[in-house]
């Protein structure tokens, strides 16, 4: 009994000291996602209008440009896929690969060749051990991103995009990661961001009804505006899904380290309870024993007697 009290007692060291370990790690992310949702915050505004300025070029003008002109027939499209550095995030970083997997499928069922981009070590584990292509990588930055780090990412993109596919380039391009719409709820998406399509939504249509929409005039040339706006408008949009996926990444950590809290408590309880039964079982145990040597002594000296 006394080698089996000794287990619960080291078993119940070690799981308090996880305890404080994941209750310390949830309290960074929630500290860390009230900076990210601002940053979130602050950055939609901008490229949300930016798009809109991009929108109002393309459609305003018959400029046939890369930013918006659908190929008739498409023949290779890339995949920008947003995970994580770090794990212990629950199913963050595995949920924005499976639906880049699912989007992978669909374009390749439409007859494109799929190229795809990584960013966060993830990700990049994930295609490394089933040895899948990668065009590039990047990593180092996916809790913390800067603008800086999106325009990294967007430059080959670009290149890629304004390169004829029979020299490597692509006719498409597509971004997976993860919207932060709450901090319960983080949802994978995965949206193209070239050719940028100009499609109103029903409810900008709503919203514009009764509206004069404005006239350009383009200095030098639509073209031209196109050209400078091209790189602003992949940044910006990369840039805000950096933003997104930090935010899902601290709130799914948190979420997860403190269920794992919560179960080290638990734990801890049900060890305990078998810890004081092991002890109340040796205490018994030696009573009984005193109890019968007691006995035994007793009966020995009545004998003699």
């Amino acid at each position: 009994m006394g080698a089996q009290l000794r287990v619960y007692k080291r078993r119940i060291r070690s799981v308090t000291a996880t305890k404080k370990i994941t209750k310390a790690m949830e309290m960074i992310a929630a500290s860390r996602i009230v900076k990210a949702q601002r940053q979130v915050a602050a950055s939609t505004p901008y490229a949300s209008e930016l798009t809109r300025a991009v929108t109002a070029v393309a459609t305003g003008s018959n400029t046939k440009h890369a930013l918006t002109t659908e190929v008739e027939n498409p023949v290779r499209a890339a995949v920008l896929l947003v995970t994580s550095d770090r794990g212990l995030a629950g199913g963050y970083s595995s949920n924005a690969i499976k639906a880049a997997d699912k989007l992978t499928e669909r374009l390749r069922s439409e007859g494109k060749d799929v190229v795809t981009y990584i960013i966060g070590r993830k990700g990049v584990a994930y295609y490394g051990f089933r040895e899948r292509p990668v065009a590039e990588s990047w990593t180092g930055f996916t809790d913390s991103p800067t603008y800086a780090d999106a325009k990294k990412v967007a430059g080959p993109l670009i290149d890629a995009v304004q390169l004829d596919t029979a020299e490597g380039g692509v006719d498409e391009l597509h971004i997976v990661f993860t919207e932060f719409v709450s901090m319960m709820t983080q949802s994978p998406v995965e949206k193209r961001l070239l050719p940028l399509s100009l499609e109103a939504t029903d409810e900008d249509e709503e919203a514009g009804k009764g509206k004069i929409l404005p006239l350009f005039e383009f200095e030098p040339s639509a073209e031209d505006v196109l050209d400078a706006l091209l790189p602003r408008y992949v940044e910006s949009r990369i840039y805000n899904a950096l933003l997104q996926s930090a935010a899902s990444e601290h709130a799914a950590r948190r979420r997860a380290m403190k269920s794992a809290t919560d179960n080290a408590g638990e734990l801890i309880k049900s060890l305990s309870r078998l810890a004081n039964a092991a002890r109340q079982a040796e205490i018994t145990q030696e009573i009984s024993e005193i109890v019968g040597g007691s006995s035994a002594l007793a009966d020995a000296n009545a004998g003699s007697d």
